[in-house]
């Protein structure tokens, strides 16, 4: 098809054709989620629950999405950093540009096209999404036949494993669907099972506020003292879940030069991103995902990864920060001193 040809020329690797709605059971598992309160601080989660749960609300003109993935799978092993106590572990995702640029402007190209006309039809009304628009883009990835939603809740896919970022354009055109995918997770279990906080109740559920991603990124405040020893050293986001699926054997590293990881963000030194103040951090993570939860939430990360490192050394740089006018940053810097001083922490102190 030219659309697809179109796609995979404009850099995606992965396109698929679904229906412009979803079933009762991505609009159940999300009504399930956000009255078990597991989306914490998200609280646009429930804002727009309507419009994500069914894209006919979002755009009642749609009638069909084209998926499209983008592979960002590593060159390293994910995992390899958590023995590594001195340096900071950030998300594959997380270790160049923001994706939500590359993938937007060739979504936007895409959609140009189409808007245009292809193969003599007439002009189309088309409209992009990608991340932060309020689609469920994973159920819509599985019903393009892209991938399945594993039991960690993320989509898997048979050639790409478990690293593809998605992006949607909505058209009133009419598509011929792809076949769904079917899940293959069968009795494997993991990703539940590596989770470092037990953030999965059951299979095919998480529960956000124990996620070590959401509790990096999203989160604001500080951090819950019982999770943060089991946060380790990682300052941003979590691959765990999955780095661990074993379809990831089909993956290979993104050609991408965007989304490959940098070397000073594959595995950066505690003891210098804890001396970060916001223009130093603003100019090292400039064009990162990285930037928009800002120095704060950042440095409080580092500080908990240094508590966990067990580095005695690193006592003055964090006493440096018990004083901190954020207050997410004092109280991580007077947690990291007792952790490494093998004091008392209260937690309301």
């Amino acid at each position: 098809m030219a659309i697809r040809d179109r796609a995979l020329a404009l850099g995606f690797d992965a396109v698929g054709f679904a229906p412009a709605g979803l079933g009762d059971r991505p609009r159940r598992a999300l009504a399930e989620f956000l009255a078990a309160g597991w989306q914490g601080d998200m609280g646009w989660l429930a804002d727009r629950a309507a419009w994500r749960g069914d894209p006919a609300q979002l755009w009642p003109e749609a009638r069909s999405v084209i998926v499209l993935g983008t592979n960002y799978g590593p060159a390293e092993d994910p995992l390899a950093l958590a023995a590594q106590g001195d340096r900071g572990d950030i998300s594959v995702y997380a270790r160049n540009r923001d994706y939500h640029e590359l993938i937007k402007g060739r979504l936007k190209q895409l959609a140009g096209w189409l808007a245009r006309g292809v193969a003599g039809q007439p002009p189309i009304a088309v409209k992009v999404f990608v991340d932060t628009a309020p689609v469920m883009e994973k159920p819509l990835a599985q019903a393009a036949g892209l991938g399945w939603q594993g039991k960690h809740t993320n989509l898997v896919s048979r050639d790409f494993g478990s690293w593809l970022f998605l992006g949607e354009i909505f058209t009133t055109l009419e598509l011929t669907p792809d076949p769904p995918a079917v899940d293959h997770c069968g009795t494997c279990r993991r990703c539940l099972d590596i989770c470092p906080t037990r953030a999965f109740p059951e299979p095919y559920r998480l529960d956000a506020r124990r996620c070590i991603s959401y509790l990096t990124i999203e989160h604001q405040g500080p951090i819950d003292p019982a999770l943060r020893p089991l946060m380790g050293n990682r300052i941003y986001g979590c691959d765990d879940c999955v780095a661990v699926c074993p379809w990831n054997r089909f993956a290979r590293a993104t050609a991408e030069p965007a989304l490959q990881a940098r070397p000073d963000l594959t595995a950066p030194a505690l003891a210098e991103l804890v001396r970060l103040d916001d223009a130093g951090f603003r100019r090292r993570f400039s064009g990162s995902p990285i930037k928009r939860i800002g120095r704060d939430r950042f440095v409080r990360n580092v500080l908990i990864a240094l508590g966990n490192s067990g580095d005695a050394a690193q006592i003055t740089a964090i006493s440096a920060l018990v004083d901190d006018p954020a207050p997410v940053v004092r109280d991580a810097a007077r947690w990291a001193l007792a952790q490494l001083e093998a004091g008392d922490y209260d937690p309301a102190g």
